[in-house]
């Protein structure tokens, strides 16, 4: 979305018995190679499914197969990628997902390195310039703490209350550490920021923000999931502005993380962008990485038996399919593997059937997660019929003021200010959301109801007249998980998953985080897991 970008990563993963010490040392260090005899082709070759083709999935199984790991990677849909989607026509080009990425997570950076993408990054025009509606037009958001004093997004107050935000914080930290935070453990955003920097800083910058990012709002949203490392900053100094100066400066100065950055160096790893052909062009190259044959498209997976009692052993897991074949007939069967990655989102595994050492294994600790809904509206218009075009990434429209100016959308990206290149040189493509935890029955509203919404909106923001020369309307019935007040007993949930089932390993936003980096690290860190998990297998069979 238009703040998509940010990482807004859910708690820091668990702790896992087979977790690596190392992830350098494991890429260094094929699983084929592990067995220990002098001659690794002696070694059986390591089995891994993967279910679900999205992101997370496809950089599970990227990992893997760099490792001499064999995969098998499991889609219900016809195709892979998940919600990064990019479409074309007419000689415009759009992103139905996610529009932007940043490598603000290692994993981010070592893959495009890895994959070859560099040349393929594209970045946006102007892209710190970015809005907010205040009083019913757009404002441009301060980027810097000079450009926030002359802004007039906030009062003199708020102003005042951010400036004094690191004496009032660290002075209570000092009398008690961590105490603020041990008192508000189920803290929402919107608290979390209030108590902070005062109500105006909630309503006109973390609202729009967080809708824009998850479609969430700050009151629903937990301040321990939704944003761990600021939450974590309150914990170890009480005040977030001192604890994110320090923070920068101790990475600054730590040697091991700054060779491990050095690949990336070269780059801004905070900036956003995408990709010369969209978004697609990421799960493109994964695709080709992992290969075709490797990764089933339109083939649900029904059923996962764990035959394995603690020990590692081979083929400890089979699983069961319902693929088609040319004729579209049903074709059922069975496969086993060594471990098995799951992506899918918890909702789908609740249908799946789960077997441990041919008992049934109940999923009826899984708690309900609920997913918010998302429409998104590609629309373009004349550029003559632009009278107030404005240069940038997007607006985002807080809540007040949706509801003080009549406005329905949570904002729009300027898709085409932006890249150029994805739309005809008379006319400007705007992609805008709509939905999301405040009008979740608006983002299930039709077509025509959205153009009239959108282009209304856009009339009052940018002056547009007339009606779009184009409309595509794509709807996420479930576009995010809600990282809520209750969303601990997500995470448990998957961790007593994890635990009891050996050789299990979760991946992606229901667990990791919602921007596409998170994804790419929990993808990445469940195939290290594996990995060790697959060496612990192969030593304990040369033990015995």
């Amino acid at each position: 979305m238009l703040a998509r970008t940010a990482t807004v990563s859910s708690t820091s993963p668990h702790s896992h018995p087979y977790r690596p010490t190392s992830a350098r040392s494991l890429r260094l260090r094929p699983v084929l190679a592990m067995a220990g005899s002098d001659d690794s082709r002696s070694a059986p070759a390591r089995s891994v499914a993967i279910v679900g083709a999205g992101v997370s999935g496809l950089v599970a199984a990227y990992r893997l197969r760099k490792s001499g790991v064999n995969v098998t990677v499991f889609e219900a849909a016809d195709r892979a990628g998940g919600k990064i989607r990019t479409n074309s026509e007419g000689g415009f080009l759009w992103d139905e997902g996610a529009n932007t990425m940043t490598e603000g997570e290692l994993e981010a950076s070592r893959l495009i390195d890895d994959l070859g993408l560099q040349d393929k990054q594209q970045y946006p025009n102007s892209q710190h310039k970015r809005y907010i509606v205040k009083d019913g037009a757009p404002a441009l958001i301060p980027s810097d703490p000079i450009s926030l004093m002359k802004s007039s997004v906030l009062s003199t107050k708020s102003k005042i209350a951010l400036f004094f935000e690191p004496f009032l914080y660290k002075k209570a930290n000092t009398r008690n550490p961590g105490k603020v935070s041990d008192e508000h453990l189920s803290e929402s955003v919107g608290s979390f920021f209030e108590r902070h920097f005062g109500r105006e800083v909630v309503d006109y910058l973390i609202d729009p923000f967080v809708a824009g990012t998850s479609a969430g709002d700050p009151e629903s949203l937990s301040i321990c999931h939704a944003f761990p490392a600021l939450w974590n900053l309150e914990r170890k100094y009480g005040s977030v502005v001192v604890g994110a100066i320090l923070s920068k400066l101790t990475a600054k100065g730590d040697p091991v993380k700054t060779r491990r950055d050095s690949s990336a160096k070269r780059r801004n790893r905070r900036v956003s962008f995408s990709f010369h052909g969209g978004m697609q062009s990421l799960i493109n190259a994964l695709h080709n990485e992992v290969g075709d044959d490797n990764v089933k498209l339109g083939t649900e997976v029904l059923s996962l038996a764990c035959t394995l009692d603690g020990a590692p052993a081979p083929g400890g897991w089979s699983i069961s399919d319902d693929s088609k074949d040319a004729s579209g007939k049903d074709l059922a069967k069975n496969q086993t593997f060594d471990a098995v990655i799951m992506t899918a989102p918890l909702s789908n595994v609740q249908r799946m059937k789960f077997t441990k050492g041919g008992a049934p294994f109940v999923l009826d600790f899984l708690p309900k997660v609920d997913y918010l809904p998302l429409s998104l509206m590609v629309t373009a218009f004349k550029k003559d019929d632009v009278k107030k075009p404005l240069e940038g990434f997007g607006v985002l429209i807080p809540y007040k003021e949706q509801q003080k100016h009549g406005l329905k959308t949570l904002g729009t990206l300027f898709s085409s200010m932006m890249f150029p290149d994805r739309a005809p040189d008379d006319q400007y493509l705007y992609t805008t959301f709509v939905g999301g935890s405040h009008n979740r029955d608006l983002a299930g509203a039709p077509t025509s109801i959205l153009k009239q919404l959108v282009t209304s909106d856009l009339k009052k923001l940018l002056g547009v007249q007339g009606q779009p020369t184009f409309v595509k309307h794509i709807y996420w019935g479930n576009a995010f998980p809600l990282y809520g007040h209750d969303y601990n007993s997500v995470l448990e949930a998957i961790e007593k998953m994890e635990k009891n089932l050996p050789g299990f390993f979760y991946a992606g936003n229901n667990k990791d985080g919602l921007a596409v980096g998170s994804v790419i690290a929990s993808g990445s860190k469940a195939a290290d897991l594996a990995i060790s998990y697959l060496e612990s297998h192969t030593k304990h069979n040369n033990l015995h």
